[in-house]
């Protein structure tokens, strides 16, 4: 009789270990070349030389001006990315639902909801007074979720679900009734509400950094034990983890992410869906392994698809969020095919 041992998700083989390590260097190598193109191309034509000269600081003033004009929009790209890919993560680990994602939290809708009352009604303008405005909202609409889904069940991903899709739906109804009776409202809100990174500068980039840094710390601190609260609240609990503990802390850092991520950049739609399904095919299950990973799959993703959004429209440019959801659409069906599949 053979006895088949199932190992734990924390759990490691020599072969696993060397398939990461590969995949490793490969997701290293395809963010630098992301990056690269982030700063090659654009709505004007720049050569492979041009980057090289300005990098090494030979190159002229003009083609100097333009490519470090991309800088920001690129730096930007890498902090979102990895903040809505490190979110995905820690949301289908926490409510144990591979559907999970940012947006599940209320957080797309507390942050339209709060840039919507502070442009009608206080006249906030430009894209850093939008980021200072839309992360109060996205953290409060996240915070709010959280405390519904988390009263007196021990069911609360269930009621988690349930409490952000009230949430969104209510506030979703207000946007539409000021942005329907204020024009000039409308026409400030479809812009950030699409999702890009152009027009954005670095002070964008720093007010987003540090609420990005507390939520990746808790991430990894939280990594073994995201292992443990995959098998079950029991056996999590047997293994010294507070399933309550480790969910709470969990939704903490998903919301600090995936609220300056979309404060920042706007509610870029299935990276945080798209790339943990990706990121689980490759290094399995352990929950820090898919951390790492994430965060390095995601602002590949995010700038691949902003380069697309401006070579495939130049000299105009298709914003980031449409390209992001032309990918995600079907990773989302083929989430749910293997779901059916499972069940």
């Amino acid at each position: 009789m053979t006895t088949v041992t199932q190992l734990p998700p924390g759990s490691t083989t020599r072969s696993g270990t060397a398939r990461r390590a590969y995949a490793l260097v490969i997701g290293v190598a395809l963010l630098a070349l992301a990056l690269f193109a982030s700063v090659m191309f654009g709505s004007r034509t720049t050569s492979f030389s041009d980057v090289v000269d300005v990098l090494s600081g030979t190159a002229g003033q003009q083609v100097t001006t333009v490519i470090e004009s991309r800088y920001p929009r690129t730096a930007l790209g890498v902090l979102a990315g990895l903040a809505l890919a490190v979110a995905g993560t820690l949301m289908q680990g926490v409510t144990r639902n591979s559907l999970a994602e940012p947006g599940l939290l209320g957080i797309n809708a507390g942050a339209s909801a709060s840039i919507v009352t502070a442009t009608a009604f206080w006249g906030a303008t430009g894209n850093s007074a939008t980021m200072w405005w839309a992360l109060p909202g996205a953290l409060v609409a996240g915070i709010a979720v959280q405390a519904i889904g988390s009263v007196g069940s021990s069911k609360s991903q269930v009621r988690l679900v349930l409490a952000g899709a009230v949430l969104s739906a209510m506030l979703m109804a207000y946007i539409q009734a000021v942005t329907l009776s204020k024009p000039q409202v409308f026409d400030s809100y479809r812009y950030w509400v699409v999702g890009a990174l152009g027009g954005r500068d670095f002070d964008v980039f720093m007010a987003m950094l540090p609420f990005t840094v507390v939520g990746l710390v808790l991430a990894v601190v939280l990594g073994q034990s995201l292992n443990a609260l995959a098998l079950g609240d029991a056996t999590a609990a047997s293994l010294g983890a507070n399933p309550w503990l480790v969910r709470g802390a969990g939704l903490v850092a998903a919301t600090l992410l995936s609220a300056a991520a979309t404060a920042a950049v706007g509610p870029i739609a299935f990276v945080g869906l798209a790339v943990p399904h990706v990121v689980r095919a490759v290094v399995g299950v352990d929950f820090r392994w898919q951390i790492a990973f994430s965060a390095i799959a995601g602002p590949t993703l995010l700038l691949a698809a902003d380069v697309v959004g401006r070579v495939v429209m130049r000299p105009q440019e298709l914003m980031v969020g449409v390209v992001t959801a032309f990918i995600g659409a079907p990773a989302l069906l083929v989430a749910v095919r293997r779901m059916r599949g499972n069940a």
